[in-house]
């Protein structure tokens, strides 16, 4: 019989993956800040990495056409969840909205379980944290949509991509999400 090179823990299967190195390189400091990770999960979300509630990594959802269809890039949101080295992820609970279109849903409800997927298949601990709560823990109920890449400027006054209207709103709603679930 042919012996094999079986995986047999999580610590081993860190140390053969891909992204292995960027959590050894980031470790100690890892082990030392709470680094937690909030998402946006649709074609046109974002994810930022707070680092004791300090914004520093964010991208906007990665994303590839599929004939006429956007997509979430499953590798590409990989890698970036991966090189994080997050200890949790806060992950917009979504659902479907009265009047959006069947086609519309179907890329909804396919671009959040490319995102759960991704963050199963890292093996990393998350939350979903519904609209409602986060935006109770920001002081955002009742305001207009825009109100959240508001509070946001407030709490990152420095933050300039928050000035950039669809794309800021994207990352403050991203940021507050994890702000909101880090915080407890």
């Amino acid at each position: 019989m042919q012996k094999t090179n079986a995986i047999e823990s999580p610590q081993q299967l860190a140390l053969t993956c891909r992204w292995s190195t960027a959590f050894q390189e980031k470790g100690a400091r890892m082990s030392q800040r709470k680094r937690v990770l909030g998402v946006d999960p649709g074609a046109t979300g974002a994810l930022v990495l707070l680092e004791d509630g300090q914004p520093i990594e964010w991208t906007a959802m990665p994303t590839t056409k599929i004939g006429t269809a956007t997509r979430v890039n499953s590798a590409a949101l990989a890698d970036f969840i991966a090189s994080c080295c997050c200890t949790h992820v806060y992950v917009e609970q979504v659902h479907a909205m009265p009047g959006q279109g069947v086609t519309s849903m179907f890329n909804f409800g396919h671009s959040c379980g490319t995102v759960m997927g991704v963050i199963g298949a890292l093996g990393l601990p998350f939350t979903m944290v519904t609209p409602q709560a986060w935006k109770k823990s920001m002081g955002l109920i009742g305001t207009d949509k825009d109100a959240a890449r508001s509070r946001a400027i407030q709490l990152w006054p420095k933050w300039r991509d928050l000035d950039k209207k669809g794309k800021g709103q994207a990352l403050a709603d991203a940021a507050l999400i994890a702000l909101s679930g880090g915080v407890k």
